[in-house]
């Protein structure tokens, strides 16, 4: 009868659990679901890492490459992110070129790295005016089961502190750069930014980590990117139902202990990659 239910009527489905302070799938409304983390999976990329959150699955593999340095930012390097969302994660994806959604989300993922500072971009220049790293963040979806902002901020933030780049220095005659792949350097991560999404049911209850289908029967949704420092770095909210400044500041709070949580997560999985060598 439930499944029943659950297919004829999903909203009123989904509001008879909300009604019970809980979730169809057993969750409080402020809890997230289990986390895992595994660094370093993609031997061929300079950094990688694969994160999932309940069944949502992301990958991020960084592939470092020199270039010249744009005309208007001659000191720095930059950073190249892009979230792929291909059919085979879900069937609401289609193939061809990047839908809405991903180009929202590659959007919101080169936003985030700029806002929170995560690397500084002059950290990537080899060579004033003639030489600098590029870093290409190729942020992949294998399993959309909702909520993957937080997914591919992990991810990225994870796979940058597992990227090394290799010792490059430019040869004085030639003035040609030679690079010493023997050498890597990791790069330097100033600041850990992490996020908490968060939906809107009736335009009042909000739930935290929402699946697919919660996302798809939502009133609204927000995206709260928080740092070690407790600073605000971007919040996201494409549209839907307005929030009050109270259920802001909640969202504000739960997205601050979540960066701790998430911080403490990358550290541990780095700590053991390095124990494993």
């Amino acid at each position: 009868m439930a499944t029943g239910f659950k297919i004829a009527e999903p909203l009123e489905y989904h509001r008879s659990f909300l009604k019970e302070n809980c979730r169809p799938d057993g969750r409080e409304l402020s809890e997230f679901r289990t986390t895992t983390l595994n660094i370093g999976s993609i031997s061929t990329a300079d950094g990688s890492a694969l994160v999932k959150i309940g069944n949502t699955t992301i990958i991020c593999g960084i592939k470092a490459e020199l270039a010249n340095p744009t005309a208007d930012a001659p000191g720095k390097g930059y950073i190249v992110p892009n979230v792929d969302l291909p059919p085979l994660c879900s069937s609401r994806f289609r193939p061809g070129p990047p839908g809405e959604q991903a180009q929202a989300a590659s959007q919101f993922i080169a936003d985030v790295i700029e806002s929170s500072e995560v690397i500084k971009a002059e950290d990537l220049c080899v060579d004033r005016g003639k030489l600098c790293w590029v870093l290409y963040c190729d942020i992949m979806c294998l399993d959309y089961d909702g909520n993957i902002l937080d997914a591919c901020i992990i991810a990225l933030l994870a796979a940058l502190k597992n990227t090394q780049l290799p010792e490059v220095t430019v040869n004085k005659e030639t003035c040609s750069p030679e690079v010493n792949l023997e050498k890597r350097q990791r790069l330097r991560i100033h600041k850990h930014p992490a996020s908490a999404s968060f939906c809107v049911f009736d335009d009042s209850i909000l739930i935290v980590d929402p699946t697919a289908e919660e996302e798809s029967l939502s009133t609204a949704h927000l995206t709260v990117v928080t740092d070690e420092e407790g600073r605000l770095c971007s919040v996201h909210k494409p549209g839907g139902s307005s929030l009050s400044r109270e259920k802001l500041q909640d969202c504000i709070t739960r997205a601050t202990a979540r960066q701790r949580e998430i911080h403490k997560l990358i550290d541990k999985v780095l700590d053991s990659v390095k124990t494993a060598k």
